[in-house]
């Protein structure tokens, strides 16, 4: 059965990989093959030059990112393109609706934007969406790992982005990558990247070639039914995501859908709700000292779950699920958790096991991996996802950089339970279903797009 569900969404994939890499009648060229007309070279030194029919861009140590870009900006539009990296140690990318500060890199200029990522490394984030020289990753390939494999090194890869309205799309080799909804950049130029490189990388080339452009008559290639979407849109749903099931569990408008552990009613005081964010307010840092912790009305059992959140400096608060409130406690409810706290200004992040209390982890139970740049400052929105499948492994994201993974019930897990402050509470973390949960700490931490899609 295993193979065959395989070999069914083999098939989807490759019939969406047709669709779209042969729906470009109406393309035009954005690069004639012989010169550079049309383009200029902005934020570095390394140099672009045209050899046998594609731009070749030579990697130059000891200058910052360098960007060819197009003279003229576009707004929604299908791009397809050929790309070659040397090395495994590099790194590339396209510029999707960007904009330059000229005063950027010592009045070199500065790029930013989204930007499709040509990732040859170990980590297999080609085809994803990073915002450059802005909000970092908004799309990393651990989000999608069916698309990690497609990259092939040292040749050509086949690059498709539709940027349409408020999405950008995109395919590697006729696989789809990544889905990002962003209001952010409604139009900007193209750029192809040359990445600042160490010494030992100088010299090598990054080719690009059969360049072509869409710009009308435009119409969105199909796509997996179910691929994860990051929808940066505030508290919003696309129609594809209502499709896929999920849901808003917060409105961003009142405190539908939720209550507080202590009664049937939402908090008197504690927390507020106001331009689409729903906060825990400052009080003296202890557990649900002050409003209290709130719970969905509903429960779940297998869900993906996502979330934005902020931290003010200093501040603990946590995302709990499972929370079945059959535990007696004068803190906190009882319930797995992924840990929201400011590592670096509060003591809880020294306490527990190897760093197990820290931001993204497992409270008390699993450290998270917090490398490849997942965390965000303190004071800007941070993304959450929690999923937990039908054979009860779950899995703890942050800003789409897979932390955590492990599965409840496991002898493992309960080995962990059997050394945590959880160890007194019977099959803590087992219950077939629960509340989703809010915590109230007694610090001021902000959240908004809380979604979710529930599964059998």
């Amino acid at each position: 059965m295993i193979k065959t569900l395989s070999t069914i969404s083999l098939a989807l994939m490759l019939s969406s990989a047709i669709f779209a890499q042969t729906n470009n009648k109406n393309s035009k060229p954005l690069f004639d093959g012989k010169t550079l007309q049309g383009w200029k070279s902005v934020g570095g030194k390394a140099p672009y030059t045209v050899e046998d029919g594609a731009i070749v861009g030579r990697m130059t140590k000891g200058t910052p990112n360098s960007f060819l870009i197009t003279e003229k900006e576009y707004g929604d539009f299908i791009l397809e393109l050929d790309i070659k990296l040397e090395g495994d140690k590099t790194n590339s990318g396209v510029q999707t609706r960007s904009h330059l500060d000229p005063n950027g890199n010592k009045g070199l200029g500065r790029v930013y934007g989204r930007q499709v990522e040509i990732d040859p490394s170990p980590r297999a984030w080609a085809g994803g969406i990073y915002d450059e020289a802005r909000r970092g990753w908004i799309y990393p390939l651990d989000l999608n790992e069916s698309a990690k494999t497609v990259y092939k090194q040292d040749d050509w890869n086949h690059i498709r982005i539709e940027a349409i309205g408020n999405e950008t799309r995109t395919w590697i080799n006729g696989v789809p990558a990544a889905y990002v909804v962003d209001t952010v950049d409604a139009s900007g130029f193209i750029g192809l990247q040359v990445h600042s490189v160490r010494d030992e990388e100088d010299g090598k080339k990054v080719y690009f070639k059969n360049i072509n452009i869409q710009t009308e008559k435009l119409k969105s290639s199909p796509y997996p039914k179910g691929q994860y979407i990051v929808n940066l849109t505030p508290n919003a749903l696309n129609p594809t995501e209502q499709k896929n099931g999920y849901k808003l569990l917060f409105n961003g408008k009142n405190s539908e859908g939720w209550r507080s552990v202590k009664g049937d009613n939402f908090p008197e005081k504690g927390w507020s709700i106001q331009e689409g964010i729903i906060s825990v307010q400052k009080s003296d840092g202890g557990e649900s000292t002050n409003g209290g912790d709130i719970i969905t009305n509903d429960k779940f059992s297998v869900f993906d779950l996502s979330f934005e959140f902020k931290l003010t400096p200093g501040a603990n608060s946590g995302v709990k699920y499972f929370v079945t409130l059959a535990e007696k406690t004068s803190g906190s409810a009882i319930g797995l958790e992924y840990q929201i706290l400011d590592d670096k200004l509060h003591p809880d992040a020294k306490l527990g096991r190897d760093g197990n209390r820290t931001i993204a982890s497992l409270y008390d139970l699993m450290t998270s991996d917090k490398g490849r740049g997942a965390t965000r400052p303190i004071g800007e929105w941070n993304r959450g996802r929690i999923n937990v499948d039908k054979d009860n492994k779950v899995t703890y994201y942050l800003n789409g950089v897979k932390v955590l993974t492990y599965t409840r019930g496991s002898q493992e897990f309960r080995d962990l339970v059997a050394i945590s402050k959880y160890k007194d509470w019977n099959k803590f973390g087992e219950a077939a279903e629960g509340h989703i949960l809010l915590q109230d700490h007694g610090d001021d931490v902000s959240f908004r797009s809380i979604k979710i899609k529930k599964s059998k």
